[in-house]
Parts: structure tokens; sequence; C-alpha cells
């Protein structure tokens, strides 16, 4: 602007038109050889850092000179149009607010940045001639939420799924990875493809599973990295697996000692998917009597246990899937032998805390002859002397003092 109003008063008889195309070239010329015509080292000449933005955040650009002259600093945008000229707005656009403006700094912000904002902005010092620098805006595609495809309803363990994962809108392209619960899983490489209206980029991964049983409800997870999402906070998508497989089963015995005469039963406990539908149970060598023994369900039970119902028990779990069987030895124990046994364990036991009580009695006793001994030998110490004592005063005297030299002082009478 000040470029056409000093063109404007220099050459009155110019065309408007023909004004506005000496001022952009002015500001051009400026721009490509400002720093060759001033120092690195002069005080009037602007700085300002490149800046990188995603969609829709705020990005604050920043003009400053480590000197003034009363000149007044300007921002223009990437057509070259002017945002500010020191505190005055010059383009009407809510979006670019002033930040800061002092005889040595002109700062702006512009928030909800879009991708058409990405490019070279210019910083102007109107001095004579103009001085300027330019920052170059980067503004990142932010990319949507992954989606996952391919999921069946159903897959069988043993077979293979092949899923698909896609991102829109990043820029540049974002990378997306695969995980099975915490664990990463290795993908096709990432197919980059550009979006016709948007200068961003769709990228598609593929994973192919070859499930088991383990994998059943287990989450697949698609997730994006982008330089546009912060660290720790990726977009991610999951879906669940559902395998079909087999029932897989095993036999709880209510008591791991069967007696003769007390109720007992057997559980065929399964996993499968889907759930077993049917249990059948089997005797090895023999059939299981249907009066004292009965089949509920899942489980075996007996009314009374019987020395005849020992045997293998065998069974076995249906699903749409197939099955699965599995078996358990029934040993039914005498209750009389079962009571001996008791007792015989009853009985080591018994003898076991006699001989630690024994032992603790044995120790005593030491330890009380070794006490006993030594105060003996004490006491004996201390009245020696004193037997030999013709009075008890003289006894006392010895044994208190041991005093040999009552010989020494005897009265003689005359």
């Amino acid at each position: 602007m000040i470029q056409s109003a000093l063109l404007t008063m220099a050459f009155p008889s110019f065309p408007r038109i023909a004004v506005r195309i000496l001022s952009a070239l002015m500001l051009v010329t400026a721009a490509v050889h400002g720093n060759e015509m001033f120092g690195e080292d002069d005080p009037l000449q602007p700085s300002a850092s490149d800046q990188t933005v995603a969609v829709g955040g705020t990005v604050i650009l920043t003009c400053n000179v480590a000197a003034s002259d009363n000149s007044s600093l300007q921002w223009s945008n990437t057509a070259q149009q002017t945002l500010y000229f020191g505190d005055k707005r010059a383009l009407r656009d809510n979006r670019i607010q002033l930040y800061k403006s002092t005889p040595t700094e002109l700062s702006i912000s512009i928030a909800d940045v879009q991708l058409s904002d990405e490019g070279e902005y210019t910083c102007s010092l109107f001095t004579m001639p103009v001085r300027t620098v330019r920052a170059t805006v980067t503004v990142l595609g932010v990319p949507g939420k992954p989606v996952i495809s391919g999921f069946e309803e159903q897959v069988q363990e043993g077979g293979s799924v092949t899923l698909t994962c896609s991102s829109t809108g990043s820029k540049p392209p974002a990378t997306l990875r695969w995980y099975r619960g915490d664990q990463e899983l290795q993908g096709r490489p990432n197919v980059v493809e550009s979006n016709p209206d948007a200068p961003t980029y769709t990228v598609i991964s593929e994973l192919t599973l070859t499930v088991t049983r383990e994998d059943n409800l287990q989450p697949i997870v698609c997730a994006v990295e982008h330089d546009s999402i912060p660290l720790g906070d990726m977009k991610r998508t999951e879906e669940l697996l559902n395998v079909l497989y087999s029932p897989s089963v095993r036999i709880q015995p209510s008591s791991d000692l069967p007696r003769e005469g007390e109720k007992f039963h057997l559980e065929c406990v399964s996993d499968g998917n889907p759930d077993p539908v049917s249990f059948t149970w089997e005797k090895k060598d023999g059939d299981i009597p249907a009066a004292l023994v009965k089949a509920d369900g899942s489980a075996l039970r007996f009314e009374a246990l019987n020395k005849s119902d020992s045997g293998v028990y065998v069974c076995t779990a249906i699903n749409d899937i197939g099955e699965e069987q599995t078996q358990y030895t029934l040993l039914v124990q005498d209750p009389t032998a079962m009571s001996t046994s008791s007792g015989v364990d009853h009985a080591v036991i018994g003898g076991v805390v006699a001989v630690i009580v024994f032992i603790i009695l044995c120790m005593l006793i030491v330890l009380g002859r070794y006490l006993i001994r030594h105060k003996g030998t004490y006491l004996t110490h201390e009245a020696k002397g004193s037997d030999d004592a013709p009075d008890a005063d003289t006894a006392i005297i010895n044994a208190e003092g041991g005093q040999s030299g009552a010989d020494d002082k005897k009265e003689y009478f005359i």
C-alpha cells in the first residue's frame, strides 16, 4: 500500500493498474535481492521463522528487527495481499488478528488454519529500499479415524481372514499400524493414494491372519500415526474376532477320595464357540447302571458309590464345529480302609509330637543340671573357712571376708 501511494504521488498520470504492478514488482525485487543488498548484520533487516501447523490449529507469525528507524513493518500473505501494516488491519479476515505490534516487532495470529493457508508469507520493513524476509507456513492435513473392513461375522479356527484399514485426509501421508491386543502385527506395506479434490492422501493397509481359538474375542486394532497427532494420542479403531472352534473338555470330580456308599458326581467342564449343545457319558469295559447313576447334562451323578462303579469314564462334548472327549479313572475306596489309613496318619502325627516333647524335656533336664552345678560351686566358695570356726560369729566373719588371720588376734588372760 505504501508503495502504491508513493508511486501515485510520483506518477499521478499513471493508471491505477500500472501503479499496482510496479508496487508488486518492488516487493518481489526486494524479496529476491533484499539479503544481497543488506548484510546479515544489518540491524534493520527483518527476521522471521518458518512455522508448521495442523488444519484447524492456530499459527503465530513473528517478524523482528534489531533496531528501529520508525519505519513500519508489514505482513503479506501468499498472494502478496497485505494482512497488517503496523497495527492496522488491511485484510478483512476475522481469523487473522494482531498479536503484538512494537517498533521492532510485528506478530499476527491466524486461527482455524486451512490447507489453502499454506505457502510463503512476507514481512517487509518500509525503508528505502524496502527490506523483506519470508516465512513458510506448512499446513498438516489431519488424518481421519481409520476404518476397518473385511471382518466376517464368524471365522472358523484354522481359517484365514484378510482385513483392510484405510484413513483419509492426511498430509503428508499417514502411517497405519496393526495390533492384536498390545502385540504389533505385520501387515502389507501401506498404499498411498492422492485425493482428487484436495492436496491430501488416503492411506490403505491390509492384514491377513490365520486364526486360532486363542484369537476369539481378541481385539484387532488399526492405528494411524501422523505428525499432526500428539504423541500417545493415536487415532485407532478396533474390531473383535469371532473364532469358531470345537470344544475343549476336562472332567472335574466332586471329591478326590470317592468312598463306597457316598454320593459322588463327575462334571464335564467344556469351552467351545459356540457353546456345546450336548454331552454324552460312557464307561469303558462296561455299562453305566441307569438305576444308580444318572447322566444330567454335563454331570454324571452317583447316588451311592459301589465298588463296581470303579472304572474309566469318558465324556464327549459336542457343538456345531465338532466334538471332543476326555476320560477319568474312578477308583472307589473302602470306607474301613480309609479309616485305617486315617488312623495311621493320626498315629504318625502323634508320634512326631511325642518325639518333639521328649527332646524338649531332655533339654530342660540338661539345662537344670548345668544351672544347679554352677550354683553349688558358688555356694561352696562362699562358705569356705566357716567349717573350722569355733563359734558362729567367727564363721560369719570367715564366710564374708575369708579372714584367715583370726588366730593372730588371740587374747591371753593372766
